[in-house]
């Protein structure tokens, strides 16, 4: 029996959502999305979902924040996975667009998100500094 090569995700990790907030300042940005990442073969695929939903008023620019969420995920895998393989399908589930404040780097951004978000998940998020107690 061969052994079994680990791959990511080893698991499907599904509902993950993403949120990308900054209104501080002009540009702001905003990104909602949900996705699932689901075991596949080697490498790194994207689909939208029968029956996905889009929360917009932009709808000409959709297919131009899904490209900008698809290079926000592959940059964030590429720097956080890196001892396995990636046998990867990532499945748009929802996209909120905000009127004013959505543009492509804020997909982006959601993208890089949503791989912390799963990875979390798998792992247990990243330890905290802990607290100093004044003296």
């Amino acid at each position: 029996m061969e052994p079994q090569v680990v791959t990511f995700p080893p698991c499907p990790i599904r509902d993950v959502r993403a949120r990308y907030f900054h209104q501080t300042s002009c540009p702001s940005d905003f990104a909602e999305v949900i996705v699932d990442f689901e075991p596949w073969e080697e490498g790194f695929a994207f689909e939208v979902a029968n029956g996905a939903t889009a929360e917009d008023h932009f709808r000409s620019e959709l297919p131009g924040f899904r490209a900008a969420l698809v290079e926000g995920i592959r940059q964030e895998l590429a720097e956080k996975v890196t001892d396995v393989p990636l046998a990867v399908a990532v499945v748009l589930r929802h996209l909120r667009v905000h009127e004013v404040d959505s543009r492509d780097a804020s997909f982006r951004m959601a993208g890089r998100v949503a791989v912390r978000v799963a990875l979390d998940r798998l792992h247990g998020p990243p330890p905290r500094p802990k607290r100093r107690h004044p003296s």
